[in-house]
């Protein structure tokens, strides 16, 4: 889809960020894959705007570690680096075993923890099966665990770090198993809380991210596999 060219300060601003939801979404649905390169006049003529907008829009990108500029021949889509993933995963499992810590530590239950029960704690014929919907409450369950620890420069490292992981977190979730194993899952995490099962509770929470690491990987590599067989998308 084209987008018009705007100028202007504020509306300037809006067209370099619908340009780089888009050239995000492109990554994220592996329209662009990792290592396709592409020059800023190409997304320019294809997006219907100036370089300036595209050019803010890829340096966003760029700072969040999806693309990267060459030396002389443009950019490229970042080809995914699986030590630089287990790092953050790495810690991520830390710092969401601490706030586990924390929040079994409190006198009284954290507020969140009542809305992650509602959503987690669910009969199964009241569970959710849509693969993007589960996505996303999958990353909300891991950032409300750690936003109810209360400590606000632990959330936001952890959610800087969702961010990063979010392009193949997401993949987690195409498997019908993985939906039934992350509520019960989920579920046993915060009944383990609950009850102030600290060790439990941050065992149950690091096999958890474990066997959704393991699994993602698997899938990514078969997903690209599937991707580069079909020839993607030309920017």
């Amino acid at each position: 889809m084209s987008l018009s060219l705007q100028t202007g300060g504020r509306k300037g601003e809006n067209l370099a960020d619908r340009i780089y939801q888009h050239l995000k979404k492109d990554i994220f649905d592996f329209r662009l894959l990792p290592g396709d390169r592409f020059s800023e006049n190409e997304i320019a003529e294809r997006m219907g705007a100036s370089r300036t907008p595209v050019r803010e829009a890829l340096f966003r990108l760029e700072r969040e570690a999806y693309v990267e500029v060459l030396h002389r021949s443009g950019w490229q889509v970042k080809p995914f680096d699986f030590t630089y993933f287990e790092e953050l995963y790495d810690v991520r499992t830390v710092l969401e075993c601490a706030a586990v810590r924390r929040l079994c530590e409190h006198s009284e239950p954290a507020p969140l923890l009542d809305d992650l029960n509602r959503i987690w704690r669910v009969p199964a014929a009241a569970r959710l099966e849509d693969g993007a919907t589960l996505s996303g409450l999958d990353e909300r369950f891991h950032e409300m665990l750690v936003e109810a620890a209360g400590n606000g420069e632990m959330a936001r490292i952890h959610h800087d770090l969702t961010e990063r992981l979010r392009i193949i977190r997401r993949l987690d979730f195409t498997k019908p198993m993985r939906i039934g194993a992350t509520y019960d899952e989920h579920g046993a995490i915060l009944e383990a809380i609950e009850h102030r099962r600290c060790e439990p509770a941050q065992m149950m929470l690091k096999a958890h991210i474990r066997a959704s690491r393991n699994e993602v990987r698997k899938i990514t590599l078969h997903m690209l596999h599937e991707a580069r067989q079909r020839g993607g998308e030309a920017v």
